[in-house]
């Protein structure tokens, strides 16, 4: 079983956290998260760090622990650093370019696709093959990631399509004569 829960969970210099009941806030220079701990756990204070303790030895609390102390060090990280996702565009005339606050891409299709960026996301092309997801909410950059990655996924063929830039694509063999 993991002991994640144990660790400690290290508060940067500009970062502020403010812990109201089950409510932990913390601000920094990308912005403010917030998150709601379940009763199960609860969480202390101490000059730089913060302790997400189980208030009991049930499956439930010893579970959560683990998960809520994940959550905070998320939160902590992404108003101080943020996080990134990188993903690749395979295919010949496949192309990504931001246009304002939508995503334009041409993955084939007989038309454009456009995704409204949300907010608290950027979105950059540094090539028209390359798009980089950045935000301080790990969650949403995951899900926006996998939302312009679900548009064209990358086919076993020929590996053509949108993948995230560390993934490797298992290839197949095509038909014999």
């Amino acid at each position: 079983m993991s002991r994640i829960g144990q660790n400690p969970v290290s508060v940067p210099t500009g970062v502020t956290i403010e812990v109201v009941g089950q409510l932990v806030t913390a601000k920094g220079k990308l912005g403010e998260l917030s998150m709601t701990l379940v009763d199960e756990v609860e969480i202390e204070r101490s000059d730089a760090t913060l302790v997400v303790k189980a208030r009991s030895n049930t499956q439930r609390a010893r579970t959560m622990w683990g998960t809520m102390r994940s959550l905070v060090q998320n939160i902590v990280t992404g108003v101080d650093q943020g996080f990134t996702v990188n993903l690749e565009i395979v295919g010949v005339g496949y192309r990504a370019a931001v246009n304002g606050g939508t995503l334009v891409l041409q993955l084939g299709y007989s038309h454009e696709i456009r995704y409204p960026i949300p907010d608290g996301i950027s979105i950059t092309c540094e090539r028209p093959t390359l798009v980089a997801v950045s935000g301080a909410d790990r969650q949403l950059v995951g899900q926006v990631a996998a939302n312009i990655r679900a548009f064209r996924k990358p086919e076993p063929y020929k590996g053509k399509g949108v993948r995230y830039a560390n993934e490797f694509i298992i290839r197949k063999e095509g038909k014999k004569k």
